[in-house]
Parts: C-alpha cells; sequence; structure tokens
C-alpha cells in the first residue's frame, strides 16, 4: 500500500498547531505569580469557631507570629505548605489545608479539634480532652464545657473518661441534665444532675449506656412521683436493680 505522505505531512502539522494553540492559551491564561500579590485570604473553620479558641482573628495571630500571614505579600513568596506546618503545630487544629487561587487569593481550611470535657483534677491541674482522646492544654473557653473533678489521670481522662463524656453528649436529655463528673480515689464515678439534689453513683467507667437509661426510666417512674429531693445518693452501679438512700430529715 503506497503512503500519501504530503496528506501525512499536512495532518501532522494540524496536530502540532492545535497542541500549540491549547499549550498558549493555557499558558497566557495563567497570571504571572511573579507580578500578583495576594489580595485577600479566606479562612473557613469546619463546623464553626472551636469554642471560641479557634477563630480568625486567632488563626491571623498564628500566622503573623510566624511571618507567614500571605496578605499584601507577592504571591510566588507565599508558602502554603509553611502556613499549613504552622497552624498544625496549634493543638486546637487537627488539620489545615492551604491552597493559591488564580485571583491573587489565599484560602485557609481549617478542621478544628472538639473538646468535649474540662478536667478539673485534685491536684490542681486543668486541662481539656477531646473527641478523640487527645489531651488539650487549658485556655478560656467561651462555651461551657462538662466537667470532671477529683483523682484523674491523663490516661485515665484519655482512655476511660472522654467515651463516658461523648455518650451524655451524643444525648441530649443527659448533655442538659448532666453538670459534673467526679472521680473517686478507687477511680469510680459520680454523676451530678443539673435537676434533683442527689448524686449519682455510676461505679465504674464500664456500661454507661445501660446505667444511664436505667437512670432515666427512674426518673420517669420513680423520681417524678416521689419528689426530686427525696434521695440525697441514687446507685444505677448494678444490673437491673437501683440504690437508693433516703435524705434525712434533719
Amino acid at each position: 500500500m503506497q503512503v500519501n505522505w504530503k496528506q501525512t505531512i499536512i495532518i501532522l502539522l494540524d496536530v502540532i498547531i492545535a497542541v500549540y494553540l491549547v499549550l498558549a492559551i493555557t499558558v497566557f491564561n495563567q497570571p504571572d505569580e511573579k507580578a500578583t500579590v495576594c489580595t485577600e485570604v479566606n479562612i473557613h473553620i469546619a463546623d464553626g469557631q472551636a469554642n471560641g479558641i479557634l477563630t480568625p482573628a486567632e488563626v491571623k495571630r498564628l500566622l503573623e507570629k510566624e511571618r507567614a500571614y500571605p496578605l499584601a505579600q507577592p504571591m510566588q513568596f507565599v508558602s502554603t505548605r509553611q502556613m499549613e506546618e504552622v497552624l498544625c503545630r496549634n493543638p486546637f487544629i487537627a488539620e489545615a489545608e492551604c491552597y493559591k487561587t488564580q485571583n491573587g487569593h489565599v484560602a485557609i481550611q481549617l478542621q478544628p479539634r472538639k473538646p468535649v470535657l474540662h478536667v478539673m483534677t485534685s491536684a490542681g491541674e486543668q486541662y481539656y480532652v477531646d473527641d478523640q482522646g487527645n489531651i488539650l492544654p487549658h485556655a478560656r473557653l467561651a462555651n461551657s464545657l462538662l466537667v470532671a473533678t477529683g483523682n484523674i489521670s491523663r490516661k485515665y481522662a484519655s482512655k476511660r473518661l472522654a467515651p463516658v463524656a461523648l455518650k451524655i453528649l451524643d444525648d441530649h436529655f443527659w448533655q442538659e441534665q448532666t453538670v459534673q463528673l467526679n472521680v473517686l480515689n478507687d477511680g469510680t464515678l459520680e454523676l451530678v444532675p443539673r435537676v434533683g439534689n442527689h448524686i449519682v453513683y455510676l461505679g465504674t467507667p464500664t456500661g454507661i449506656d445501660k446505667k444511664l437509661e436505667r437512670l432515666r426510666k427512674f426518673y420517669k417512674y420513680g423520681l417524678s412521683h416521689a419528689g426530686w429531693d427525696r434521695y440525697e445518693r441514687i446507685n444505677v452501679e448494678f444490673d437491673n436493680q437501683i440504690i437508693c438512700k433516703k435524705r434525712s430529715k434533719s
């Protein structure tokens, strides 16, 4: 079969010209980063602001402290990787993603850690525990948290108390009803309710779902009729029973 070289060359030239035009359009449409400065920084914090600690103003302060805030800086010198490294050093930030846009803007997207428990130990130590069991340093929070007091080690707070706090916070009734958890010297738990002048003894921090459900039914069918201040201590430690200590008349 005879090859039509003239037609083949024409087709090849057409392909080369088409590829050149595509590349030229792409290159010419891209802004010259050397001639562009950052005109806007957009900061997005997932799930709103982390209890008043992680705010856009705080993010700006963290970056300015390390001379990594991009506003008014030439885009070619803006290092999004450096920005991410600076932000991820903050204990209240779980993930950080920073990137440039073609219009001279820099976007910052943050996933904050979620404190669920404010620990105040009998030894005078204070810190927070997040929903993953991470220990966070003490800081001023805008929103109130469930408080845990008593003889608490960091390991106990992370491994034992954090799951209990999540069980409470996942249930609207117990979230509203629970004010405080108290850890006794033997590692067992007490719950301080918002309504009712009594203490609830939970025992070991296991089987919390069943214990809280048993207590919920007792509240509904027992205390609602007998009176919320009739007992000073309610024990839900054991399966299938609730032990109550009446308040002394004196």
